[in-house]
């Protein structure tokens, strides 16, 4: 499992725009794609109602974790949508 430390930049934190482009990139990959948060609460980057519940503002960290081939390109894309 690779995974990848980020701290949310985006401008109004995780909100519909950013929260859907995580959710159809995450989807797009045939492996698992998860969120854990600085408290330890994980969700599941393919659920939009699951990220929206944690409320992610800028300044937050989070760890994003992928599985499989192309997963470091996956958290590239995925740490890119967070930094805004």
């Amino acid at each position: 499992m690779t995974s990848r430390t980020v701290v949310i930049r985006a401008e109004g934190g995780a909100h519909a725009r950013p929260v859907a482009e995580l959710v159809r990139l995450a989807m797009a990959h045939p492996e698992p794609v998860g969120l854990t948060t600085a408290e330890g609460r994980r969700v599941d980057l393919g659920s939009v109602l699951a990220v929206m519940d944690l409320a992610l503002v800028p300044g937050d960290a989070v760890v994003l974790t992928a599985e499989g081939p192309g997963a470091d390109d996956l958290l590239d894309a995925l740490a890119k949508v967070l930094d805004g």
